[in-house]
């Protein structure tokens, strides 16, 4: 198979479908099957968001359908029309993920009886204005971030869509590298979440030291993109988690003692590890986060500034003079659409925010988008801490709001707003550069994945409003079928401002640590993410890490030799993305059909029945490492038997 990702050299990308060829790419068929699948995976991402504080990535699942249905049933042959397939798809994803983690706030109030429910109209004009200004923020940036650091910023996701739908497309040996890490992944998820018959997460307290916590998410997922975010990245991540759980939380159990500290309502000595993190270190990590991105963003400024100055430069210039794969839609549309979007937050009355709110949103929205997108291409869009981005926007824009007057519930509620059109933006530009870059990879037109990032955030801005009032009318936001962990953060962190009692400390202490991080010559940003992320997450994918170091440093191999193992590794890593993000989406699907009087899903659970414990949870775990191992030396083996042509 040609490997087309040329990230560890210095020779020019050449993209598998070359921009002097044309196949089928935005087409009725791809677009009908992108909004099926938008609607879809927003759903099912939706309460699976609401249920335990996470998303799961569409992206990959829904090009692995699309393959499925394009090439088998309907025997069309185009990796161009599969693309665009998932990026409608994924786009409705995003907006979902945006919007779960704020928007139930705003019911919250209702059925505390101090506001309204926001409208279906409201709620749909809130999430078309953040979809849309994620997708036009990254069209200038695209250039930038996509093109000219195409060998700094991996976009692992993006990577590894463009491996599924090329091993779908050429098929052979390497196809089977993929999907046998699908299948093993999906297996592994069905029987981990699913029938739960061992847990999906290891946690532990250390005797001892009070305070501290550790543990592994033993999920295929975080293995794999470990593999293709690489040791250095991993290590980072793994840092700041370990700061977190290991520094930081014995120190705040040692000198809290038996004192009760806001935001917590008991005293510090009684909370577990899961408390300290929730209550203050969570604060702490925001801080971090927010400062991290603004050093990114800084740091950042002379590449954005070159971008904009060649968008302007070729503005006017007629779409034929530029090759395929370089054409973006036309700055003059950006720029009209933007200015057409601030002011019509402003005059429309369903949206509750004034002229000064429309400011922050365009101002705060350009720079989480770049932030985002930089922070997903080292990291990925499953650990893209998008709620922390909201929080550092609830706590800028709740002390405007509450310095020029608009205090109490209305203030509130427009900072939600101001909050959830922010969070919206950071995933769509998150989703829209993981999709550029797997349209970059391939060879599809950057304009026509633009069109389909903004049908995606269309037809789930229609559909989001209704799922939100569906599952507040089953179960309500808050309860413990719904616990809406992010949108409760969001609504707590809004109270405390407006009520005078936020924990500044704890957000300006997380924000010096970043600041010490980057003067030590250490990528903030990745190291932020750990620290705000548990270290649960980190654990497994510097596992991943460390499993591509090892083929990357092989002593006795030759470099091609190595370069051909890191190569199927990538090639599993995404099997096992695609596995885990299938299951995953399948799991929430059951979660919603109703039977015998409970749920799908938890009829297929046999933990009362068969409960391996944790033991067998890292056994298991170390199994998939090993599988990964394995995987990665046939894929090799195969190359050097001339099995797969390069």
């Amino acid at each position: 198979m040609k490997n087309y990702i040329e990230s560890n050299s210095n020779q020019k990308l050449e993209p598998y479908i070359k921009p002097s060829e044309k196949k089928p790419e935005l087409t009725v068929v791809s677009v009908i099957l992108g909004i099926v699948m938008a609607v879809i995976f927003g759903g099912a991402n939706a309460y699976l968001g609401l249920r335990v504080g996470m998303t799961v990535s569409a992206s990959i699942p829904a090009a692995v359908i699309s393959m499925g249905v394009i090439r088998v049933i309907l025997r069309r042959d185009s990796i161009l029309e599969n693309n665009v397939v998932q990026t409608i798809g994924s786009a409705g994803e995003s907006l979902a993920a945006g919007a779960i983690f704020t928007l139930p706030a705003l019911f919250m109030w209702a059925n505390e009886g101090v506001s309204e429910s926001p409208s279906v109209l409201e709620i749909l004009l809130i999430s078309l204005v953040g979809g849309c200004l994620g997708i036009l923020f990254m069209i200038p940036l695209r250039q930038a971030l996509i093109v000219k650091e195409h060998k700094n910023l991996p976009y692992p996701e993006g990577k590894a869509c463009a491996e599924v739908l090329l091993a779908g497309e050429k098929g052979g040996k390497g196809a089977s590298t993929v999907f046998s890490g699908l299948f093993i992944s999906a297996g592994y998820k069905f029987i981990a979440e699913g029938l739960k018959m061992f847990p999906s997460r290891v946690d532990t307290a250390i005797k001892g030291f009070k305070g501290a916590g550790f543990g592994i998410d033993v999920l295929p997922a975080l293995a794999g993109v470990g593999y293709i975010c690489g040791p250095k990245v991993s290590a980072y991540l793994l840092a700041g988690g370990m700061t977190a759980w290991l520094v930081i939380m014995p120190l705040i159990a040692l000198f809290g003692g038996n004192s009760v500290l806001y935001p917590s309502d008991v005293s510090v000595g009684s909370l577990d590890t899961w408390g300290i993190w929730s209550n203050y270190v969570r604060y702490i990590g925001a801080g971090a986060v927010a400062a991290g991105g603004i050093i990114s963003l800084m740091k950042s400024m002379p590449l954005i500034a070159e971008t904009f100055k060649r968008a302007v430069a070729d503005y006017g210039h007629k779409a034929e003079e530029t090759d395929r794969c370089s054409r973006d839609i036309p700055m003059n549309f950006v720029f009209i659409g933007i200015a057409a979007i601030a002011v019509g937050m402003w005059v429309t009355p369903a949206i509750p925010v004034n002229m000064a709110s429309a400011v922050i949103i365009v101002l705060f929205g350009f720079f989480f988008a770049t932030v985002s997108s930089r922070m997903v291409g080292l990291v990925g869009s499953s650990n893209n801490p998008v709620s922390g981005m909201a929080i550092a926007t609830l706590l800028i824009a709740s002390l405007i709001l509450k310095a020029i007057g608009n205090s109490g519930i209305s203030g509130m509620i427009a900072a939600i707003t101001i909050g959830t059109i922010i969070c919206i933006v950071a995933a769509l530009a998150g989703d829209t550069s993981q999709d550029l870059k797997t349209g970059y990879l391939i060879g599809s037109t950057p304009y026509k994945l633009q069109i389909g990032e903004l049908i995606g955030v269309l037809v789930s801005s229609v559909s989001i409003g209704g799922i939100l009032y569906l599952l507040n009318s089953a179960w309500g936001y808050g309860s413990n079928e719904l616990p809406a962990p992010q949108a409760t953060l969001m609504k707590m962190v809004v109270e405390g401002v407006m009520e005078g009692n936020l924990p500044w400390n704890l957000v300006f202490a997380g924000a010096f640590i970043a600041i010490v991080v980057e003067i030590l010559h250490i990528p903030s940003l990745p190291f932020a993410v750990g620290l705000y992320l548990p270290v649960h997450l980190s654990v497994p994918i510097m596992a991943g890490g460390l499993i591509r170091y090892y083929f990357e440093k092989s002593g006795n191999d030759s470099s091609a030799e190595r370069k051909q193992k890191v190569d199927g590794g990538i090639l599993y890593s995404s099997g096992l993305i695609a596995g885990e993000g299938l299951v995953g989406i399948l799991l929430a699907i059951f979660a919603l059909i109703p039977a015998g009087g409970s749920t799908l899903l938890d009829n297929i659970d046999v933990s009362g029945f068969i409960d391996f414990g944790d033991v067998v949870s890292i056994a298991f775990f170390v199994f998939l490492c090993v599988t990964i191992i394995l995987a990665s030396k046939k894929y090799a083996a195969m190359s050097n038997n001339g099995e797969i042509k390069n």
